[in-house]
């Protein structure tokens, strides 16, 4: 039966990504006791042995929306592409180990063109040993979009979900955050003043790290191996590709526990704190909602701080508190403040 046309819509808007995923999935049922684990964290986890196990993971990037290729060259695309998927599966604490790569594209890009962009997709496929093992390509009416299906593996005993951080663990981040999304502002005043005088020169030379982060970003495979060689199996985890408050509550939310996280402790690259003030903008927003870091964001037992204080790739910047304490960010002044946030919406 047809649905009233004259019946209320909801814009997709209204939503936000995080909601409308949940709102569309409510009612899905896994029908297979292989099926270990389905919606809701950075992959779905499938039996393959009693202690081994495959992790399954895919993203979309649509022209327009995703990524602009007036200022993003179609190598780094394709390898950022790749990128994406792979941190999902090192958030897992597992290993990838094979790709699939569907693309769809309209008729203004020629063979050379498509040829770059896989040039990236094979560059991140040695880089990072994995396999590029399948795929599907077919015409778009306009523009290019880019699917990619990331599949990993783990021992059970490896595997970490965002649902285990416990009140009194420590927040640990990796690297620096706030530089991808900054690049983003860079890379588009550069194309403004462009499209004013075509003869202009980019002025990129002092914000080369921005711009790298924000163009070619590297996933943190080495964070698995570097947990492992510590002898720490972190709690809970998450990457951070929607901004650090995002991942922040999709922790917490799905461990059912609070947080207090220190404004102070945030790791900023010095290239963030001076481009923040040219642009007169606030480097700890800029760091809770940038987005596509690609860092990891875990929670490990307070037990394990003396294996991990003295890394140089990671900063506690918080710790785990109970549900009912609330999410929040604790200011340089003292303050208190409730973490909001809806993750990057694209519905607009």
């Amino acid at each position: 039966m047809l649905e009233n046309k004259d019946q209320s819509r909801t814009s997709l808007s209204d939503l936000g990504e995080f909601k409308l995923i949940e709102h569309l999935t409510k009612h899905v049922k896994l029908h297979h006791k292989s099926t270990l684990k389905g919606i809701g964290d950075d992959c779905a986890v499938i039996e393959n042995t009693t202690n081994n196990k495959i992790l399954v993971t895919t993203d979309l990037l649509v022209e327009g929306v995703h990524f602009d290729l007036s200022y993003m060259p179609l190598k780094h695309l394709g390898y950022k592409a790749v990128m994406v998927n792979l941190s999902d599966v090192y958030a897992m604490n597992a290993t990838a180990k094979q790709i699939t790569v569907s693309i769809a594209v309209s008729n203004r890009f020629p063979l050379e063109a498509l040829e770059e962009l896989y040039a990236g997709i094979t560059l991140a496929c040695d880089t990072y040993q994995v396999d590029l093992i399948g795929g599907d390509t077919t015409s778009s009416t306009k523009g290019l979009l880019i699917s990619i299906t990331a599949i990993g593996m783990a021992d059970k005993k490896d595997i970490v979900y965002r649902d285990g951080a416990k009140p009194n663990d420590l927040l640990v981040v990796t690297g620096d955050l706030g530089a991808a999304y900054l690049g983003l502002q860079v890379l588009e005043r550069e194309k403004q003043v462009f499209q004013v005088n075509p003869n202009a020169q980019p002025e990129l030379e002092k914000y080369t790290y921005l711009v790298e982060r924000q163009l070619k970003p590297e996933a943190r495979k080495d964070m698995v191996k570097l947990l492992k060689d510590l002898e720490v199996k972190p709690t809970a985890m998450i990457d951070i590709s929607d901004g650090l408050s995002s991942e922040i509550l999709h922790i917490c939310k799905q461990s059912k526990v609070g947080c207090n996280l220190y404004e102070d402790k945030i790791p900023l690259d010095q290239q963030v704190i001076s481009t923040c003030e040219e642009f007169n903008m606030d480097s700890t927003t800029i760091a809770l909602s940038g987005g596509e870091d690609y860092e990891l964001l875990f929670t490990v037992a307070q037990e394990d701080f003396p294996k991990i204080k003295a890394n140089p790739n990671l900063s506690v910047i918080g710790h785990i508190t109970e549900e009912n304490e609330g999410v929040n960010l604790i200011t340089r002044a003292n303050q208190k403040i409730e973490i909001i946030a809806q993750g990057w919406n694209t519905m607009n």
